[in-house]
């Protein structure tokens, strides 16, 4: 079953023009992406915040709108 499905996708990646140009884009966007997060962007809430009670207070107070946390 699994060697069917193995063969399936390859043949199927084998056949494709335009679908291997398209999948090697989507894949160094991917590889960017990641870099800049993990070598670019500061790691504010590590830095500024001491416990992960901290962190998740300022999550918490920062991405919730007014009121929602407290059930109105």
């Amino acid at each position: 079953m699994l060697k069917k499905i193995w063969h399936f996708y390859r043949d199927g990646f084998r056949a494709m023009v335009l679908g291997r140009t398209l999948w090697k884009i989507v894949l160094i966007k991917v590889a960017v992406l990641l870099a800049l997060a993990n070598f670019i962007l500061p790691d504010y809430l590590n830095r500024n915040f001491n416990t992960a009670q901290q962190r998740a207070a300022h999550v918490l107070d920062n991405l919730t709108p007014p009121g929602s946390a407290s059930g109105q």
